[in-house]
């Protein structure tokens, strides 16, 4: 619910010119896409447009706006994120002015990118008597399945055993476009410049016991982690041979 008003506000802050772009990525854009059969996350990963020092400032004035019963306030603390153009921050959220949620947010950078509109598959909203911001803009599937390609296989892909799980949930539920995906696949890897597409992969041995409970977690049929690498090196060759289509 958080993330859908906040959803509202950021559409707020485009029709008052606030904002040109944004859209969501990460395990938040697979929740609106997939409900429950997507992984549950807490934080929400938004590209915003601008430079990272601005983005700060632009998203504070987005927030001011509102939405519905809805009000944010962005908390103090910021970060920067080391290994990306991205800065993470706090936002405190109220309904009917009484508190509801702090949720944290990483606003990378969001120009240029390949926007998918989706309606949330969210149940119960609605018998809440809630809004449900429809469309939400979301980072394209294509974009997005080769971030997290270029994530689970980079250098300092420590703790990101999850993105192999949500690559092959997007094959199982929604289907890859191997043509796409190898097109943002190749801009993605040759921008980030950390190591070659196609890449290698080995699944470590401490993702093993992660990826089983969370395939195991998704429902999926193959929840042995020698069966998640094998189907998941299928996927990255596919991928790979669309290259040359």
């Amino acid at each position: 619910m958080s993330f859908l008003a906040l959803c509202g506000v950021l559409e707020r802050a485009l029709q008052e010119q606030i904002l040109g772009s944004y859209f969501l990525k990460g395990g938040v854009a697979l929740e609106l896409r997939f409900a429950t059969r997507a992984r549950a996350t807490k934080d929400l990963d938004l590209g915003l447009e601008g430079p990272r020092g601005s983005r700060v400032d632009l998203f504070q004035r987005a927030l001011a706006l509102g939405f519905d019963a809805f009000t944010f306030r962005l908390k103090a603390q910021t970060r920067d994120m080391e290994q990306a153009d991205t800065v993470r921050v706090s936002v405190a959220v109220a309904y009917r002015t009484r508190a509801w949620q702090t949720i944290e947010i990483d606003l990378g950078p969001g120009s240029g990118q390949l926007i998918d509109f989706i309606d949330p598959q969210v149940a119960g909203l609605a018998e809440l008597g809630l809004p449900v911001t429809s469309p939400v803009r979301c980072l394209s599937m294509a974009e997005q399945v080769a971030q997290k390609l270029h994530a689970c296989t980079s250098p300092n892909a420590a703790g990101r055993a999850r993105d192999v799980l949500d690559i092959l949930l997007v094959e199982i539920l929604q289907g890859l476009d191997y043509v796409r995906a190898a097109d943002a696949a190749q801009r993605v890897f040759a921008a980030r410049a950390t190591h070659a597409f196609p890449p290698e992969f080995n699944m470590p041995a401490e993702w093993r016991p992660e990826v089983e409970a969370l395939a195991a977690q998704l429902g999926l049929a193959e929840t042995r982690a020698a069966q998640i690498e094998e189907r998941f090196r299928a996927v990255l060759q596919r991928i790979a041979e669309a290259m040359s289509r």
